[in-house]
């Protein structure tokens, strides 16, 4: 029992971390947090958008949702307790998440940014579908990811046509 415990917890952990390992790689690599900074702030933004200073805080409460879903969901994969097709829209929406940040703000590419958001939303709502006849507890958990990510598409694509011309 213990032991469980401790796996959950190490691969909770480890999401999380290769989570900002890997965007601190693209980071560097793509971005200078000035200039993008500076590239979203002149950028056209519908009147709903939230201060920039909302964006840290509610996604460090959503990468929790993303590492304990996501560890579970793979703890119980090499458990072989569930099949792949389970876990590939995890996988895949982990992906898409840990994208969209070199793509909008390293490549500033709103289009792109749009496309990326959307098989964001795409794969969760997949994986919660997916995942809900085995772990229900899953699906509500991720409720509020669902939310946001909901929220943020619909940001993200009035970014897009506000700066369409740009």
């Amino acid at each position: 029992m213990i032991a469980r415990r401790v796996l959950k917890t190490v691969i909770s952990v480890s999401t999380r971390l290769q989570r900002d390992l890997i965007t601190g790689f693209f980071r560097r690599i793509f971005m200078d947090s000035s200039s993008s900074a500076a590239w979203y702030a002149q950028l056209s933004k519908p009147f709903f958008a939230p201060p920039a200073g909302v964006f840290g805080p509610v996604w460090s409460v959503l990468y929790i949702i993303i590492a304990v879903s996501f560890g579970f969901v793979l703890l119980q994969y090499l458990r072989r307790r569930l099949p792949f097709r389970v876990l590939l829209p995890f996988i895949l929406n982990l992906l898409f998440n840990l994208a969209y940040t070199p793509i909008q703000f390293g490549l500033k590419n709103n289009a792109l940014g749009s496309l990326d958001i959307l098989l964001v939303l795409g794969t969760l709502v997949w994986a919660m579908t997916a995942i809900r006849q085995r772990a229900r507890w899953v699906v509500w958990v991720n409720i509020p990811y669902l939310l946001w990510v909901l929220f943020a598409t619909v940001l993200q694509l009035s970014i897009t046509w506000l700066n369409r011309g740009a």
